[in-house]
Formats: structure tokens, C-alpha cells, sequence
């Protein structure tokens, strides 16, 4: 989130640009897409967030973050492990083990306290690794940005997620409300920020979007773009 956050506040000062970008050849759907997310985000998905950050104490907050956060380190031990990445898995099935036991279901975050940290992996980002593209860009109904192997990732993390195995399909949509909400409480500062800084939200989001995946998915080094000082500003 915070890196996120940071990627929208530096990109805040560009002018918007009307020029067609070869990462989105989609373009005019994903606008319509991202118009109509942000239609109902308004609506709905804002006020619920509000309130829950307003009724729930901090720690209650916390605790249910945590919550969730401990599910998906299951699949984030599972994405590093085929990425060949053992060490980060085995800091993952720690993680999972003393956050389990300890931490009581994972409400309490124990083993970030003992030196384990929190890895960011998904299987979007194992297919780039594997050298599969990002294809084009392309925006979800509800769920907002992403890329075709992305979304193919996200098909694959629903079928494979501890919660869709282990869990009667009752229990599971309450707790995926509860996660959607959980999170989207979480991001209302990026929100205030993406308003104020951005002249196109939607290119802003995008390149936000398309930069991020890139970081997580070199580590935190993605490649040099080649940079031509005669390039028109954009």
C-alpha cells in the first residue's frame, strides 16, 4: 500500500496524455469499465468502508486485516515456492505456523514481531516470472485494474484460496464481503489522493497499476526503460 501510494504521488504531476498507449489496446472498454467501478464504488463500496473504519475500534480493524492477511499467506507460500523462491516460502509457512497458534487465527500479526516478514506474491506475478507477458491491459467490473495474465492469475487464486477449498459457499461469500470491505477501508488515503492529484484518473490508475506489477514482479528491480531525452513530454 504504502509503495502504491507513492507510485500515484509521484505520478501526480503528469498532464494527461490523448495519445494511444500500446499497453491498452482496450482502451474505450476499460474506460467504460472504470467509469462504471468508480460509479458504484461511490455509491456503495466508499460509505460501507467509511462506516467500518467509524464502528470498528483500530484493533478490531487490525485484528480482521490480519485475519485475512494470514489466509493469503498460504497462496503467497505457494507462488514463491513456484517461483524458486524456498527461503521466502519457508519464511511464509512460519509465518502461517506462528500466526496460526499464536497469533489465535491469524488475529494477531506474531510473526512479523519475530523477524518474518510479510511477502507479496500472487500467481499473476509467478506467470511473469515464468516469462509469460502481461498482455493487454484490462480493467475488471469490481474489481478494477489488471492485465490479461493477471486476470488469469486471479482465476486461478479463487479456485486454489484456502477459503474456496476448506469452506461451504455460505461462509465463503461473507468472508469474501468482509475481506472486500476490509480493504477497501484500507485504501480511502489513496482514494483522497487519487482524486487531488490526478488530471486523468484513469490513466493515472493505469500507469500506477502497470508500474507496481512491474516492481513486484523484478523484486523491487524492474528493468531500465531506454530513455530518449528528445521524447515528447507526456
Amino acid at each position: 500500500l504504502i509503495l502504491l501510494t507513492l507510485t500515484l504521488t509521484l505520478g501526480g504531476c503528469a498532464t494527461v496524455n490523448h495519445q494511444p498507449d500500446e499497453r491498452d489496446p482496450l482502451e474505450r472498454y476499460n474506460r467504460a469499465v472504470h467509469a462504471f467501478n468508480d460509479d458504484f464504488d461511490r455509491a456503495l463500496f466508499q460509505p460501507l468502508a467509511r462506516g467500518y473504519n467509524r464502528v470498528l475500534p483500530k484493533p478490531v480493524n487490525t485484528a480482521v486485516s490480519n485475519f485475512f492477511y494470514n489466509i493469503n499467506d498460504v497462496w503467497v507460500m505457494l507462488n514463491n515456492f513456484l517461483q524458486g523462491k524456498p527461503e521466502q516460502g519457508l519464511s511464509d509457512i512460519s509465518r502461517v505456523i506462528w500466526n496460526t497458534t499464536v497469533g489465535i487465527g491469524g488475529l494477531l500479526d506474531v510473526a512479523s514481531h519475530l523477524g518474518l516478514p510479510r511477502n507479496n506474491e500472487d500467481f499473476g506475478q509467478t506467470l511473469g516470472v515464468w516469462g509469460v507477458g502481461p498482455g493487454p491491459y484490462f480493467v475488471l467490473p469490481f474489481l478494477g485494474p489488471s492485465t490479461i495474465r493477471d486476470t488469469g492469475g486471479r482465476v486461478v487464486k479463487w479456485y486454489g484460496d484456502p477459503t474456496t477449498l476448506l469452506m461451504d459457499s455460505k461462509t465463503q461469500v461473507h468472508l469474501t464481503a468482509l475481506d472486500l470491505v476490509d480493504t477497501r477501508a484500507g485504501l480511502l488515503g489513496t482514494t483522497r489522493i487519487l482524486e487531488s492529484a490526478a488530471l486523468d484518473p484513469y490513466t493515472f490508475m493505469r500507469d500506477a497499476y502497470l508500474q507496481r506489477r512491474e516492481y513486484l514482479i523484478h523484486d523491487g528491480n524492474p528493468p531500465q526503460e531506454h530513455f530518449d531525452p528528445f521524447a515528447e513530454d507526456i
